[in-house]
């Protein structure tokens, strides 16, 4: 999605109060929607990758989902499924099954209604060039090890600890 895409700005309660372009929404710390994936390959691996320099958000830092804002008008389930496949680099993945919403809000002007998935992804993967920088599918247990290793997406992490939480309640 490009800066000029539109984005639906969205209330404290994720309701619609107006629109705005993308990179309007971030400058003027707008809340609006996003997805995130957990993608686990049939080996119960979680893609890992971090993302390249050039992002507009976060660039540089590593993430355990995959996804992006929600699109004008687009509903979270389709917009987990196309996030999905853009960022993995294939077509015809099952569709990822919601798991939870919460309220990001970093204190700092980010902040954005997050839907929460996963999904099987037993394809080859071919990320894009141009959002991920380095990926792979790591054990859990790797990536619980290296989460205070890395530099990992604030919003990410978030929605990761929220995860461990979700599951543990399940």
């Amino acid at each position: 999605m490009s800066a000029d895409e539109i984005l639906d700005i969205v209330d404290e309660h994720d309701r619609v109060v107006g629109r705005a372009a993308r990179g309007e929404a971030y400058a003027r710390g707008l809340r609006h929607r996003c997805v995130f994936v957990l993608a686990r390959d049939a080996e119960d691996r979680i893609f890992v990758h971090r993302r390249t320099a050039a992002k507009l958000v976060f660039p540089s830092l590593y993430d355990m989902f995959v996804g992006g804002v929600v699109g004008a008008g687009e509903p979270y389930d389709t917009a987990a499924l196309r996030e999905a496949e853009e960022e993995l680099g294939v077509t015809g993945l099952p569709s990822p099954r919601f798991l939870f919403k919460f309220l990001y809000d970093d204190g700092a002007g980010r902040s954005w209604w997050s839907a929460v998935y996963e999904v099987r992804c037993e394809l080859p993967v071919r990320p894009q060039a141009e959002e991920v920088a380095w990926h792979a599918f790591l054990p859990e247990d790797e990536v619980e090890r290296r989460l205070a290793d890395w530099e990992w997406v604030p919003d990410g992490l978030a929605a990761y600890e929220r995860l461990r939480a979700f599951r543990a309640t399940g």
